[in-house]
């Protein structure tokens, strides 16, 4: 293959990138979520515990919203409540450790065919891939609030000044 063009290279990260969301969307449906309780459910589960105030600036969503969530994701059985060892007035959000057997499942063929792309590279590539993974999420985490800050920059009237909207 010939070394591609920017363009190219632009589009084939959008192709990329739109088949990440694409999956995420498809496990999330698969499972009778919605993407934002995925995505909640996937922080949660990679942290082991969260606080709800945790959970509500990872998602963007307010105290209330997030709130929601979490009551959605109890009784649909894949996280619960817990008190925080550390500071019994808080509340933890943990997963519960069987449900998320069903979310292997569905994540079990993205695992298996990545698996096989990633054996096509050399240790010193797949080195070179996992770097950029360890960079491009916490860019992509940055680039996600700017978007935020700025829809709610255009959201807020006129004559509110800098204020941050409430719950996050």
């Amino acid at each position: 293959m010939a070394d591609p063009t920017p363009a190219d290279q632009h589009l084939i990260f959008r192709q990329y990138l739109d088949a990440v969301g694409l999956h995420g969307m498809a496990g999330a449906e698969a499972v009778g979520l919605t993407a934002s309780e995925w995505y909640a459910l996937s922080q949660i589960a990679l942290e082991g515990t969260l606080t709800s105030g945790e959970l509500a600036a990872r998602t963007g969503l307010t105290t209330g919203a997030t709130t929601r969530l979490i009551d959605r994701l109890e009784r649909a059985g894949y996280v619960r409540r817990a008190a925080d060892p550390a500071d019994r007035r808080k509340v933890i959000i943990e997963p519960v450790a069987d449900s998320l057997d069903r979310i292997e499942n569905v994540v079990g063929p993205a695992r298996r065919q990545i698996a096989e792309v990633l054996a096509r590279y050399t240790p010193e590539q797949r080195a070179v891939l996992f770097d950029y993974f360890t960079h491009a999420a916490p860019a992509f985490r940055a680039a996600t609030e700017e978007i935020r800050d700025a829809a709610a920059h255009r959201r807020r009237p006129k004559g509110e000044g800098a204020k941050r909207p409430r719950g996050r």
